[in-house]
């Protein structure tokens, strides 16, 4: 009903999607299963092996590891819109790409929030009244992470704001390419940068509180993402509506899998604009 406001005599003809996230940013960075068939699966979150000796020609011992199964849940999410026929004649540009991308972008950013969803269900947090995000907040969360026996390889993510990564580029360790290494090489097409050990990647929908950002940090095997379906598109013409119906849809979910994986970061964000 409002397409008219992309017309050539009102607008310009050149339609961009400004200041709108274009996909997931996060799904790179957590465990992931595709193609789940059904409406749920399960991680298996495995526990501690413990190695012992054994006797000359004696059974070996086995660990008997802990097996404690947690199941996601997939929900379905839709993103459509019309697009009329004499809308298109009246605009030189292709609307129906334009509404299937924005549907697609939609989708993609609805990943992110069930992820940072899984993330805040996080119980080991490290706050400090009126700090923001600073570089003992990071070091005590690695500390953390080091005691409980978190892997240390190459597969840890920090997830921060705006504002947050703006405190980042203030430290010299961070903005300097003597200390920050290659960014993760799935996180394409994201701001993103490896340091201490930590590939970090700015979001600018994380949750506030009040005037707390919530910031993580954790491994990628301690949040699970399933899909069902990946974002699928559709269009399709209407003759009693003499219009396009343009329909994207996926079927996803998110889930924490072990905690003690993530730590969150709670971080003052009153001087953000």
């Amino acid at each position: 009903m409002t397409i008219e406001a992309s017309f050539i005599k009102q607008f310009e003809a050149e339609v961009h999607l400004a200041f709108q996230q274009m996909g997931t940013k996060l799904r790179a960075t957590v465990r992931t299963k595709s193609n789940v068939k059904g409406s749920s699966t399960t991680f298996q979150k495995i526990g501690k092996g413990v190695a012992t000796t054994k006797a000359r020609h004696q059974p070996m011992a086995v660990m008997n590891l802990n097996h404690t199964p947690v199941e996601c849940v997939l929900q379905d999410f839709y993103a459509g819109e019309w697009v009329d026929e004499l809308d298109e004649i009246k605009t030189n540009i292709d609307e129906r790409r334009v509404v299937a991308s924005a549907g697609a972008y939609a989708l993609g950013r609805k990943s992110d929030e069930l992820i940072i969803n899984g993330l805040s269900a996080a119980t080991q947090s490290i706050a400090v009244d009126g700090e923001g995000l600073t570089k003992e907040k990071i070091l005590r969360a690695l500390e953390v992470l080091n005691t409980k026996d978190v892997p240390d390889d190459g597969q840890r993510f920090g997830v921060v704001g705006v504002h947050q990564w703006n405190e980042l580029l203030s430290l010299p360790e961070f903005s300097s390419a003597d200390y920050v290494g290659d960014s993760y090489p799935l996180l394409k097409g994201v701001e993103s940068r490896k340091w201490l050990g930590i590939n970090w990647v700015m979001h600018n929908a994380l949750p506030i509180d009040s005037d707390d950002r919530s910031c993580f940090i954790y491994h990628k095997n301690a949040i699970g993402f399933a899909s069902g379906q990946d974002v699928k598109t559709d269009v399709s013409w209407s003759g009693e509506r003499a219009a396009h119906f343009v329909s994207n849809s996926m079927s996803q979910g998110a889930v924490l899998v072990d905690a003690e994986g993530i730590i969150k970061i709670l971080c003052d964000d009153t001087s953000a604009l």
